[in-house]
């Protein structure tokens, strides 16, 4: 099954056109290859300096992340077999094929996901009485660092860690959840007054802004986003709505209601409450934080943190009832992923070839690119950037019409004149 899965993985970013990145990945892949230049506060520097690190081993920023991927899984389930926590859970849930996704993608959920275990880990730790005093508030508070250095949304795992200290109050861990808790929010403080604000002063006034979405869409995209995100086959529905939606969604809602009702009908462990109040408390932040901070649409992706110690415990609910037919489960899931994957498939290492023959022939290759769009909606182009990326990070994609008169900026129509990128059918 780990077999299986890495091969799915690495056949994910190899039949994917623009090798498995997104617009997000641009932005990685530039700060890690102009640091110690920091050139935005968007995210934390967790995920892009693990890619320098592999940089310097002779890996471009590209080949970094997906090695950072595997790792990210192997390191998972060779934790879970040393500590024997939750092993079988673990190589059931990393073969499902949205977790496939997130490990094949050049995006810092890859890194994030290992560190969440390990974070889950400690916490069950401590929970059980093994780790105890100043040691257990040390490494507690340690792992909320360390994720919030990954992904701002550790924020949620933050403050699930101390409303769950505060609910527990009377219990022997609840004062090291509580400190915990509370050491976590200062850091953020800390990070933001010394970090963000050194190097981006507008940023707060940039991204928070009260009522950007209405409630009526939100509940939409929720609904969309956890019905795809607990679908245990397809992750990622048709764009274009359609009849194939109704499945999709049909069955990641009869699986969160069958989940459910596993939760309620089997008494679960301290652990596993506490597994399950991160990861619900995670989802429902997420959820309000919409309301007044720009982030994408609720999906698999950016629920990965959150879903995967509820798929942990699921897990390990159904393989008490199914035994080693729950296998299947995952089984059929990477089947699945395969065929999805074969019938959108496109050739990255062809179209890796063409961006990179066109980069030399303009001599471009090493120096700051600028790529034009007219706005953030054309997909179409931002896939051209996205490629451009993975060969010469140094891209920033602008939407000022002036910059086309530039000798260092690209436009789709300047690339496509001169090479053919392969694309998948589906797009």
């Amino acid at each position: 099954m780990v077999i299986a899965t890495v091969v799915m993985t690495i056949l994910r970013f190899l039949l994917n056109e623009k090798g498995r990145t997104n617009p997000d990945s641009i932005r990685f892949m530039r700060t890690s290859k102009v640091f110690p230049v920091i050139d935005n506060t968007t995210t934390p520097m967790g995920y892009p300096l693990s890619l320098k690190l592999f940089t310097f081993f002779g890996f471009d920023e590209f080949w970094a992340s997906k090695i950072i991927g595997l790792l990210a899984y192997f390191f998972i389930v060779y934790f879970a077999w040393k500590k024997k926590f939750y092993l079988k859970e673990t190589i059931l849930v990393g073969g499902l094929f949205s977790f496939v996704s997130i490990f094949s993608y050049t995006m810092s959920e890859s890194l994030m996901l290992p560190f969440v275990f390990v974070f889950l880990y400690v916490a069950r730790q401590i929970i059980i009485g093994q780790i105890k005093g100043a040691k257990a508030f040390v490494y507690l508070s340690l792992m909320l660092i360390l994720l919030y250095n990954i992904r701002y949304p550790a924020l949620f795992i933050i403050g699930g860690v101390l409303l769950y200290g505060l609910l527990n109050f009377r219990k022997h861990y609840g004062k090291t959840f509580i400190f915990s808790g509370l050491t976590g929010l200062i850091f953020v403080v800390l990070y933001k007054f010394l970090f963000i604000d050194y190097f981006n002063e507008t940023y707060v006034e940039q991204f928070l802004n009260i009522g950007l979405h209405p409630t009526s869409k939100l509940l939409v995209e929720l609904f969309q986003g956890m019905t795809t995100t607990f679908n245990p086959f397809i992750h990622i529905a048709n764009p274009a709505g359609g009849i194939i939606n109704y499945g999709i969604y049909g069955i990641g809602l009869l699986n969160i209601l069958l989940l459910s009702l596993l939760f309620i009908k089997n008494k679960l462990s301290d652990t596993e409450q506490f597994l399950v109040f991160i990861g619900v408390s995670g989802i429902i932040c997420s959820y309000f934080v919409q309301y007044f901070y720009s982030v994408n649409a609720i999906d698999y992706r950016l629920m990965a943190p959150f879903s995967f110690p509820i798929w942990l415990v699921y897990f390990r609910k159904i393989y008490s009832v199914l035994g080693k037919f729950t296998y299947g489960i995952t089984v059929l899931s990477l089947m699945t992923g395969f065929v999805f994957t074969w019938l959108s498939r496109g050739n990255y290492l062809e179209n890796r070839r063409e961006i990179t023959k066109f980069l030399k022939s303009e001599k471009m290759e090493d120096i700051p690119l600028k790529f034009y769009m007219e706005n953030e909606k054309e997909l179409d182009k931002i896939q051209i950037a996205e490629l451009i990326s993975t060969v010469n990070p140094r891209v920033n994609v602008t939407f000022k019409a002036e910059d086309t008169l530039k000798k260092n900026t690209l436009t789709q129509y300047k690339v496509l004149q001169k090479i053919k990128i392969d694309t998948n059918q589906f797009q």
